[in-house]
């Protein structure tokens, strides 16, 4: 007789190892922190080549400048303009002047085909700097990989010893970010919730992240 099968029952917190998100940072189930910058773009292709290799320039000494690792995250996503396509034809309907009706009618024709004939894509930019849990000093499970659940610190000893090596860091990525005419802002804690909920829940709509308790599975 065949046996039932036992549907897998495990949330996307234990499935990311992330126990818990406070103070703008992330903290995992081994006691590691990670900080999320997230970072304009430059639309290389239209630059001349005088201002292209100036940024190639400055892209190189940022990454030599590096002591520490990084982690470059490109996110993509085919972007929903049909609101903008409704506004525009609200726009259209409410406007008396001829010439301006024809104008935006034309636009909202343009931008119907272009959806149609390409893919509008989002691409979104973040640099992670980790914190590794070896960071923390010596723990009997840092030291010797105890198998026993739990953080090998509290969290608010953790929290506070990530963020005196990240704060630095993170200033340090956004100034030379700044040279390449980027400009880069850590990612605050709803951010983060959102970010994560959208990457493991592709198109649902995320919750109300004040009313989650991302540590209440956590120890420590």
């Amino acid at each position: 007789m065949a046996q039932p099968i036992v549907p897998i029952r495990a949330s996307t917190q234990s499935f990311t190892e992330i126990i818990d998100v406070q103070g703008d940072l992330v903290l995992f189930a081994d006691g590691s922190v990670a900080l999320v910058v997230a970072t304009t773009a430059v639309n290389f292709g239209l630059l001349s080549e005088k201002e292209q290799d100036a940024i190639i320039y400055a892209y190189a000494g940022l990454l030599n400048s590096l002591s520490f690792p990084i982690q470059i995250i490109i996110q993509t996503k085919h972007k929903d303009i049909s609101a903008y396509l409704k506004l525009l034809e609200d726009q259209e309907k409410r406007e008396k002047n001829p010439k301006l009706v024809k104008s935006i009618h034309g636009y909202r024709l343009f931008v119907a085909s272009m959806v149609k004939e390409k893919d509008v894509l989002d691409k979104k930019f973040y640099i992670v700097i980790p914190f590794s849990h070896l960071e923390l000093g010596s723990s009997p499970s840092v030291l010797f990989g105890t198998k026993s659940s739990g953080l090998p610190y509290n969290k608010s000893y953790i929290y506070e010893r990530a963020q005196t090596v990240l704060l630095p860091k993170r200033d340090h990525i956004v100034r030379l970010l700044a040279r390449v005419g980027l400009h880069a802002t850590q990612l605050t804690s709803e951010q983060l919730m959102k970010l994560f909920f959208s990457m493991y829940n592709p198109g649902t709509t995320p919750p109300d992240m004040s009313t989650i308790d991302v540590g209440k599975e956590s120890n420590g």
